[in-house]
């Protein structure tokens, strides 16, 4: 062997490769091969420092707090049961609120298009002041 130096050896007590890219846990601090640094590999003692997960609610995109021991599954069902504050009407809110003000025009926009002399909200197509008949300062907004 040229360089008897390099590498490590899977600190998995039924491993014991010789491996020279070794990784580090991050929970116990202990060095493994590609096969066994996973948590559950080597049977971690110290995942549960680092191997936090906090579960969102589905519905109203909270996170849920789990205790350690608890199936989050579980946890997030009964956070619907109870505390969810979801409101199915939200999800059917009109996303076109803003009615043309032009005479006999029913269109509705989905953003304001304010007119820049009178300040009505029109539609795309009524938006421009020769369009709606704009009673708005008849003086020029530009001097261009």
């Amino acid at each position: 062997m040229e360089l008897p130096w390099l590498g490590e050896h899977c600190s998995e007590s039924t491993c014991r490769q010789l491996d020279f890219l070794p990784l580090k846990c991050n929970a116990c601090g202990e060095v493994f091969c590609k096969d066994h640094i996973r948590y559950d590999d080597h049977k971690c003692s110290s995942a549960y420092k680092k191997n936090v997960q906090v579960p969102v609610c589905p519905l109203c995109n909270t996170p849920i707090p789990v205790q350690k021991g608890e199936i989050p599954d579980i946890v997030v069902g009964a956070h619907i049961d109870k505390d969810c504050k979801y409101n199915p009407a939200q999800q059917k809110q009109k996303i076109f609120t803003n009615k043309c003000l032009k005479p006999g025009c029913k269109r509705k926009e989905m953003m304001k298009v304010l007119c820049e002399e009178c300040g009505g909200s029109f539609c795309i197509k009524h938006r421009h002041p020769l369009d709606h008949h704009c009673k708005g300062s008849s003086q020029p907004i530009s001097k261009a």
